[in-house]
């Protein structure tokens, strides 16, 4: 517009031009994407069996096992894996069944069988819907990756976390546990082979001579 000349009123058109481009400009830019909204935690598998490896920090062990997991009943059957020869070393099987309240733990050789009540509640594997967000990342590297997201139970200004989960972004399978207690670590636990479903349900059920058992937990040393 030249200088000192006088605008007339905006056609109709223009006037319409104009609040067309403003909405694009709105939705290109002001409009928050879906992308950008708060991740929320997937649903993971609730019957699956694998493999897992537990290590104490207080007392440095790594324990391997075999694992079949069924969370719509509340049931977790661990098997100690012998991985070498181990002079002295005792290897166990344990049944966990949380509905009864109850825990066997069998000595894999002699089967001689422990019964004992299970004073901790049930704590599946998978992300309690108040969980905290914390990461998401790839394990591996180029061509040979995987997705994980990493939760917490912290809560901002409020307490640290006493639990760190990953899963796998997919499908949701658990990668990793970690607990803490009085601020330090206590357990740290690895998930590999997980196939869904359980192949024998009967790895549930106590052997026979689990009707006589002791009261008591026993050692793994001889």
């Amino acid at each position: 517009m030249a200088q000192g000349a006088t605008a007339g009123p905006a056609s109709p058109s223009l006037l319409r031009l104009l609040l067309l481009w403003s909405g694009v400009v709105y939705l290109a830019c002001c409009r928050t994407p879906a992308s950008a909204q708060p991740p929320v935690p997937c649903q993971a598998p609730v019957q699956w069996e694998g493999r897992t490896v537990r290590y104490d920090h207080n007392t440095g062990k790594n324990t391997r096992a075999l694992v079949s997991y069924d969370g719509p009943t509340q049931r977790l059957r661990v098997l100690e894996e012998r991985k070498g020869l181990i002079p002295c070393k005792k290897f166990f099987e344990y049944i966990y069944l949380y509905e009864d309240e109850v825990m066997f733990q069998i000595e894999q050789v002699t089967k001689l069988c422990s019964k004992m009540a299970l004073t901790e509640p049930w704590d599946p594997y998978d992300i309690p819907d108040n969980s905290t967000y914390e990461d998401q990342y790839y394990i591996g590297g180029p061509s040979d990756q995987i997705v994980v997201q990493e939760w917490s139970d912290r809560k901002r200004a409020r307490k640290f976390e006493t639990w760190v989960g990953v899963y796998t972004m997919k499908d949701c399978y658990p990668v990793q546990e970690t607990y803490t207690k009085n601020y330090s670590m206590t357990t740290s636990t690895r998930f590999f082979d997980l196939k869904l479903g359980i192949s024998d349900p009967s790895v549930f059920t106590p052997p026979s001579t689990c009707q006589a058992a002791l009261p008591k937990r026993m050692g793994d040393e001889c």
